[in-house]
């Protein structure tokens, strides 16, 4: 690949940084020749904006078995869309050789006997050129023998007497050595095309199942960059976030995804997120004060033209001051809804034994609380909204996770959020008490109230009369909404259940695989 050095740099960094790459130079090596060259290449192809293969003329005969892999992996039909996802990117263009490297040991192997014979021909090349070098060397020491004789003949008279010099044995024996080198040349000339033509039939013979390896290898790696970009917006990791990201916490980052529990979850996750956006995206569609037809009333401020051309007729003043005190003026009419909280969005996950039970689909409850929870941060960050997440269980036993709305969200304490159980029993007392009083801290901060607490459960349990009290009396004060969600059971939600008795606004998801059964909870925090 033709490289500048700015290339070259941005190789040698990502290489020194990535343990995987190293690793597999110091693997390739063992066993073929030129190999950390031709990583260097697979990364150029995948990284450069604009890369360009140099002419096979150009290329050392050594180097043929490389630049028909390369040349293979850029005529892939694959190709283009793999570069969609790395070019510019220097770790995605890096995870592309990782994703490569089982086609690559396969394409070399498949090549080998080529290289054997493009390292012979490389070697015949060269002693063709010290022949050719020595041939000349000898016929310049004959030439200046020679004329030595010449001029040491003439010294004697023989030149002027017109006789031919006589060759001295030294020149004699530089002349024949000449001879001789320049037939070695010949015969290392010939050896050498020869070689490079058995090269190239062994290359060619290759070359079908190096093009088959080239399209699974770009085919491979494509999907395991997309999969990854997928995997991060997922989790609402942003493009210009992960190219500020050093390369080992990335790279850190991307294994935590792609194992464990978080892997099962990416899919859900992504969907909610999705959902929510689109929930948000409604809420700016039917926003109030957009026209979406005619009513009646008696609001002045929305009365349309033909109405307010009555006042302007005398004869018919009256008759708009009667529509007016009957309310049947012709109105503007508008749609839209707005949320009304102000204070922080808590969601309050039940992390109890029940809730690791899986649904249809295989997803579990847990997955389908934590996901919905995930959705309600980014809900409450585009809002401008601080968001607390409280896992609780049994009584006293719970965690909580706060994200200020003015500062980021850092990556590994969403991860912790979402991947923390804590198992046990359901109490419903410990994380609603917990909740109450940030909000009562928020309220004392900076006087906001009119916050969101949404209760994510999917198990009943009591509450003592005393801290009912309480809990009402905070309400009152505070202003606050509490949202319901009972997970996988209807029983929770039934109108005799204290679930039901503490929500102001709740439902039932029975269908785990349906994120759009919570969409209207979106549409009103």
């Amino acid at each position: 690949m033709v490289a500048d050095r700015f290339d070259r740099f941005t190789w040698r960094d990502t290489y020194e940084q990535s343990a995987g790459l190293r690793d597999l130079a110091e693997e390739l090596a063992r066993h073929h020749n030129h190999t950390t060259d031709l990583l260097t290449d697979v990364f150029l192809t995948a990284y450069k904006v604009g890369p360009r293969l140099r002419e096979r003329t150009e290329m050392d005969l050594s180097r043929l078995v490389n630049h028909q892999i390369i040349t293979s992996l850029m005529e892939s039909p694959e190709f283009a869309g793999l570069r969609r996802e790395t070019a510019g990117d220097p770790y995605a263009a890096a995870m592309a050789v990782l994703a490569q490297a089982a086609a690559l040991r396969r394409m070399l192997e498949r090549t080998r006997d080529a290289q054997e014979q493009a390292e012979g021909a490389e070697r015949a090349r060269r002693a063709a050129e010290d022949a050719a070098t020595a041939a000349g060397e000898a016929l310049q020491q004959a030439a200046e023998g020679t004329t030595d004789g010449t001029s040491a003949g003439a010294t004697d008279g023989a030149a002027e007497e017109g006789t031919a010099p006589t060759p001295t044995p030294a020149t004699a024996t530089a002349v024949r050595q000449a001879i001789e080198a320049a037939e070695t040349a010949e015969a290392a000339e010939a050896a050498a095309r020869q070689a490079a033509q058995a090269a190239a039939q062994a290359l060619a013979a290759a070359a079908p199942g190096v093009r088959a390896a080239a399209r699974n290898a770009t085919a491979t790696a494509a999907g395991a960059v997309r999969e990854e970009a997928a995997l991060m917006r997922a989790w609402g990791v942003a493009p210009g976030r992960l190219e500020r990201m050093p390369f080992d916490e990335r790279a850190r980052l991307a294994e935590r995804l792609r194992t464990g529990r978080l892997a099962e979850w990416a899919e859900l996750i992504g969907r909610f997120r999705q959902m929510a956006a689109g929930e948000r995206a409604r809420k700016v569609e039917n926003a109030t004060g957009e026209l979406v037809g005619v009513t009646l009333g008696d609001d002045l401020s929305r009365v349309i033209p033909s109405e307010l051309a009555n006042l302007g007729l005398p004869a018919l003043r009256a008759v708009f001051a009667v529509r007016y005190a009957a309310g049947e003026l012709m109105l503007y009419d508008s749609q839209g809804e707005q949320a009304t909280g102000q204070g922080a969005v808590i969601a309050c996950v039940d992390t109890s034994h029940s809730m690791y039970e899986a649904g249809p689909g295989g997803v579990t409850r847990e997955a389908w609380a934590k996901a919905c929870a995930l959705a309600l941060l980014d809900q409450a960050r585009e809002a401008g909204r601080d968001f607390v997440g409280i896992l609780f269980s049994a009584p006293g036993k719970i965690q909580i996770f706060r994200f200020p709305a003015d500062q980021p969200a850092e990556i590994p304490q969403v991860l912790d959020f979402a991947e923390t159980f804590l198992g046990g029993g359901t109490s419903y007392q410990t994380p609603l008490s917990a909740a109450g009083k940030l909000l009562e801290e928020e309220f004392n901060d900076t006087a906001r109230t009119r916050g969101d607490i949404v209760m994510i459960t999917d198990d009943d349990c009591g509450v003592t009369e005393e801290w009912m009290r309480g809990w009402n009396a905070a309400k009152h004060r505070l202003g606050f909404r509490v949202f319901g969600v009972a997970v996988g059971t209807p029983r929770v939600a039934e109108a005799d259940s204290v679930l039901e008795s503490l929500c102001d606004n709740l439902r039932t998801i029975e269908d785990l695989t349906d994120v759009h059964t919570a969409a209207d909870l979106f549409r009103v925090i």
